[in-house]
């Protein structure tokens, strides 16, 4: 029997748009042009292809992206989710990405989960998701942020259906290339205690520079990239150092370990509406005390964190980080970051600087060449920014010139 699911790639042109094309509001254009899922012309007056979309002078931007993904971040228990099914685990990512997707991100990158399975469901037209980037499991050590165990119960770390406890260089080696086996596009360690972990200090430093070498150097074999989550200054100097390009989170970092990070032309990926949302709804959706504890330790130095990082020259991207049912706060995301760093440069981040963090040069902006992911969004956010994060008002996703 022949498969009748969609993995459609459409044609469609848009009209009457103010395009945000990545980096600046467009003067000289309002009509895109997407043929077969590919941006084909970017202007006025451009021959009609396809499906017409009349944007009536709303912004369009590029599609979304969240550079820090859990689709499999199914509870704010870790232990829960190690200790859950696969089949489980993976239907309700499939429902988390599908809601990402209708928010307008077309792209996600989950770092610390997915498998191929997923991503191969996802691929045959079988789950509506966005384009999904995935690292596997994050890498620990023993005792580290992504070891779930409870220090005074004997238990074992479960399925890794997020991380997936590591120790040395040899078997970090294993791990890496396993994980660029089963298609992962790239790796992410552990460098510095963190907040849902129950174990482990926020400034308690993590792998040895051999372990994080391990994984960077196998990484660049493949063409890829590690992506580390990291706390306090020590932590993030030492990932960028050995060869981490991405920071996940930064919120303790320091002007000394942004012009660090600078120097190695390494990206800050901040999350901070993981920390708003655990502040407001923690306790009600079962956040340890051990974790509130730990995320007042890190909730207000994020948004200094950007500042910092923006001042030594860090490219700033975008994350949500959002764990169970936090995770209808995605959009918040937008405003809190809105808030520190503007509109532009927040679109920016979630758009370009992402594509250009994740080394995705097909997406991200709006230009001849790349994939035709867009959304049109209900007004200019401009002028009124709420449209970025309001759910009430309507958006239009166009993901691989396919209207969803």
């Amino acid at each position: 029997m022949t498969s009748t699911r969609s993995t459609a790639i459409g044609t469609i042109t848009v009209v009457g748009a103010r395009i945000f094309d990545g980096e600046r509001v467009r003067d000289d254009a309002d009509e895109i042009t997407i043929v077969d899922g590919v941006i084909t012309a970017v202007g006025r007056n451009l021959p009609r292809a396809g499906e017409v979309l009349d944007a009536g002078g709303r912004m369009v931007t590029p599609g979304l992206i969240d550079a820090h993904f859990h689709a499999y971040g199914t509870s704010i228990d870790v232990m829960s989710i190690e200790s859950s099914p696969l089949s489980y685990v993976s239907l309700v990512g499939a429902d988390r990405l599908s809601r990402a997707l209708y928010r307008g991100f077309t792209t996600v990158r989950d770092v610390a989960g997915g498998d191929p399975g997923l991503a191969k469901a996802i691929d045959l037209g079988y789950v509506t998701a966005p384009r999904y980037l995935y690292t596997g499991p994050a890498l620990s050590q023993t005792g580290g942020h992504g070891d779930p165990r409870q220090g005074d119960l004997d238990h074992c770390a479960a399925h890794a259906h997020l991380s997936e406890v590591v120790d040395g260089p040899d078997a970090v080696r294993r791990a890496v290339r396993e994980r660029f086996r089963t298609g992962a596009h790239a790796i992410k360690i552990m460098a510095s205690g963190g907040v849902v972990s129950p174990t482990d200090p926020i400034q308690f430093l993590q792998y040895h520079a051999d372990e994080v070498r391990a994984a960077t150097d196998e990484a660049a074999r493949r063409g890829s990239y590690v992506a580390a989550h990291a706390y306090p200054p020590a932590a993030i100097i030492h990932a960028v150092e050995n060869g981490v390009r991405t920071i996940e989170h930064g919120n303790l970092m320091d002007e000394h370990a942004a012009a660090v990070v600078a120097e190695h032309g390494a990206y800050l990926i901040p999350t901070l509406v993981a920390y708003d949302a655990m502040e407001r709804r923690g306790v009600s959706v079962g956040l340890s005390p051990t974790g509130q504890a730990k995320n007042s330790e890190v909730l207000a130095a994020g948004l200094e964190a950007i500042k910092i990082a923006r001042s030594a020259g860090v490219p700033v991207g975008f994350g949500s980080d959002l764990m169970g049912e936090l995770e209808d706060d995605q959009l918040v995301g937008l405003r809190l970051q809105i808030g520190v760093d503007g509109v532009l440069e927040t679109l920016r981040a979630a758009t370009t600087v992402n594509a250009r963090a994740m080394r995705r040069p097909d997406i991200g902006a709006i230009s001849e060449g790349l994939s035709g992911d867009l959304v049109v969004f209900d007004g200019d956010p401009l002028t009124d920014p709420a449209v970025l994060w309001d759910e009430a008002k309507p958006r239009t996703i166009v993901q691989r010139g396919v209207l969803r």
